[in-house]
């Protein structure tokens, strides 16, 4: 599918999110903008405290935009909604969180935690509708029956987290967030869970953002990858693009601590760390700017330059 005809779901335009604490300020996401098309994996990767988390939770409104603003499917989502329009943008957009236990209610069984959307919205014709959804939903994501009358204490970190999947999913969304719903879990889980998440969008056309910080992961599952450093985005380009032909700095230093699996060459390769001093910003102010190929890099006009002439200029 051609870049143009793709259809824009989620646009995030000119965000900034802002934390006061008394008189102190600090700017979690500055100035963020780009799209995710329809049907497509985007992931927004970065460091701990790059603002990554702060964006998916922007979109669900769980943190209130400072600047700018989010549209869905060409509707405003930011700021202040009607009781109709948030309801319709719960159903439509739903959040797999990092930590399953964490965002597990604890007191309640695994069969109300699935109902919890389904109840809330009334999204089922009677209880044996209910229960037909919920038990095919539990099947899916690979949980047992006999698992509904349980609580989250009895089960792993891979079991609680296809618990948070049924309950994102048993409520046919649109969009999901999935704020690094693997990096809690064992490594053999992982791959399982991975997998769900790509069996569900194939079956029900699903678009989502996944946040990482982990660029190995990213690499199989994503359309395009968003890089973002301390709030503002330094990479966007299509998965294979962007491992390529890396361009920012921070991209090659995020891209050089992926761990080889022969352990000779993991040994002798050298680990780029990123120094953010080593850009003259005084004179020249940076920006997003488009390369070509949909591939976007952040830097003054020097850098463009110079990011133009690695990307093309051996052709």
């Amino acid at each position: 599918m051609e870049q143009n005809e793709k259809k824009v779901l989620l646009s995030i335009r000119n965000l900034d999110v802002v934390f006061k604490k008394g008189k102190k300020h600090f700017k979690a996401v500055d100035n963020v903008s780009f799209d995710i098309y329809k049907g497509e994996t985007l992931s927004l990767v970065g460091e701990s405290g790059s603002g990554k988390t702060t964006v998916g939770r922007a979109i669900v409104r769980i943190n209130p935009c400072s600047a700018g603003e989010i549209l869905y499917d060409g509707k405003r989502i930011s700021g202040k909604l009607s009781r109709k329009e948030d309801r319709e943008v719960i159903k439509k957009i739903q959040m797999i969180f990092q930590d399953p236990s964490a965002s597990l209610n604890e007191r309640a069984t695994i069969d109300y935690i699935i109902s919890e959307g389904l109840y809330n919205f009334h999204l089922y014709k009677d209880e044996k509708d209910r229960v037909k959804k919920v038990e095919e939903i539990t099947k899916e994501v690979g949980l047992l029956p006999e698992h509904l009358t349980r609580y989250p204490h009895e089960f792993s970190g891979g079991q609680r987290q296809r618990v948070g999947l049924a309950r994102s999913i048993v409520m046919e969304p649109e969009f999901i967030i999935a704020d690094e719903p693997i990096s809690a879990l064992d490594v053999s889980i992982r791959a399982q869970v991975l997998n769900l998440l790509k069996k569900f969008q194939k079956e029900r056309g699903l678009t989502y953002l996944f946040i990482a910080h982990d660029l190995s992961i990213v690499r199989f599952i994503s359309d395009r990858i968003v890089v973002i450093y301390k709030g503002r985005i330094m990479e966007i380009a299509e998965s294979e693009e962007l491992f390529n032909y890396p361009l920012h700095p921070y991209t090659k230093s995020l891209i050089s601590a992926i761990p080889v699996p022969d352990p000779k060459i993991e040994k002798d390769k050298k680990l780029l760390v990123y120094d953010p001093s080593m850009h003259d910003y005084e004179t020249e102010k940076p920006e997003l700017v488009d390369l070509g190929n949909g591939h976007m890099v952040f830097g003054n006009a020097a850098e463009i330059e110079q990011y133009k002439k690695i990307r093309f200029g051996e052709s």
